[in-house]
């Protein structure tokens, strides 16, 4: 077979959660898979972060845009190297592309009632274009990928997909999130105290920021520890309303915001913490959920959408509407020893069920059963 891969983004220097998913594929299939022939198309960035090999070829594709480059300057080139199966990654594809389709959907977020309070141009701009874009592509696509069972029933209630063209296939962690027991060197960089809080918040209202920072600051007024609380990547200026709307100035003194956290420093960041927090309205997967567990680090997670079928049942999973229950959970943690040890000991069991080598063996046999149907 010769396989296209869309992976626009992976050599950003500050990436996110699709480009880190596409990325470890890559990885893996370029060790399991010396068969078939591989051509990664990418946008020109600084983080050279994957080589080509003997059978997979890095293709580096320049366009001043993102729709522009995924609608005009990837199907021509997807063609010019006879690609028989194009896999996009991020959600949308081509419109105008005769080239067979698998689409990796990992959530239809923006074909759901939106909250009107989110400012961010980017994040509104990728919103636009997707809902531009998915509904047209769908019908062309051979198989649609998405990333949980919560998240495969989703699409095919709302959007009619048959059940034969959709496919599950799990994320994994990398490796490197592991019980370490020395962490000082490193998360000294982001935080000066041991045993805080871990929230990767931002100002996407799913993640529920908002809600979050309350029940810490209610965890402050109860708590006699009163751990600091360690964010990463939250604007000042959106910190500084949630404060003045909730009066919680308590948690200025406690919170710190160090900005992007390299991907290389977050398993010492996840063992350094207490606990970590997740208490998003709504998650497709969960990455960070796998990542904390696997490093031994208790998670107060949400019981909503794919977050228990990540965690498990007998994860800490609260109303991630009710500030008051998280709070409450953040104390139980502290007071409980028993408790502790058992979240410990649950994440660290309950991460073996995922890799990204198993994610990697299941995308190979999808291209295989694509291409058997052409």
């Amino acid at each position: 077979m010769i396989i296209g891969i869309e992976a626009q983004r992976i050599f950003r220097k500050n990436k996110h959660g699709m480009d880190y998913v596409v990325l470890q594929e890559i990885k893996e299939l370029q060790q399991i898979d010396t068969e078939n022939e591989y051509y990664v198309f990418v946008k020109p960035g600084e983080d050279r972060c994957v080589e080509s090999t003997k059978n997979v070829h890095i293709i580096e594709l320049a366009c001043p845009s993102y729709p522009l480059w995924e609608q005009w300057a990837l199907p021509r080139a997807a063609k010019k190297y006879g690609v028989e199966i194009l896999h996009c990654t991020s959600n949308t594809a081509p419109i105008w592309c005769d080239i067979p389709l698998v689409l990796t959907l990992h959530d239809i977020i923006f074909l759901e009632p939106r909250d009107k309070q989110n400012h961010s141009l980017y994040q509104n701009m990728g919103w636009l274009y997707r809902r531009l874009d998915v509904p047209r592509i769908l019908n062309k696509c051979r198989r649609i990928i998405t990333v949980s069972n919560f998240e495969m029933e989703n699409i095919i209630s709302k959007l009619g997909i048959p059940r034969e063209r959709m496919a599950m296939i799990y994320n994994g962690y990398n490796n490197w999130f592991k019980p370490i027991e020395e962490t000082s060197d490193v998360t000294k960089k982001y935080i000066s105290d041991e045993g805080y809080f871990f929230f990767l918040g931002n100002t996407d209202p799913k993640k529920n920021t908002e809600r979050t920072l309350v029940a810490y600051s209610k965890y402050l007024q109860q708590s006699d520890v009163k751990r600091k609380l360690l964010m990463a990547d939250l604007d000042a200026e959106y910190l500084n309303g949630i404060i003045q709307r909730n009066h919680i100035e308590i948690i200025k003194e406690h919170i710190l915001m160090p900005g992007y956290i390299v991907n290389s420093d977050l398993p010492y960041i996840y063992n350094g913490a207490f606990a970590f927090l997740y208490t998003s309205l709504r998650e497709s997967f969960g990455i960070p959920l796998l990542e904390a567990m696997a490093c031994g680090t208790p998670v107060i997670t949400s019981n909503t959408s794919s977050m228990p079928e990540i965690a498990g049942h007998d994860a800490i999973l609260v109303n991630p509407e009710s500030s008051d229950e998280i709070a409450e959970m953040m104390l139980q943690l502290e007071s409980d020893e028993d408790l502790y040890r058992k979240q410990k000991a649950l994440g660290l069991e309950r991460a073996k069920l995922f890799s990204w080598r198993k994610t990697a063996e299941q995308l190979l046999a999808l291209y295989q059963e694509v291409d058997q149907e052409k």
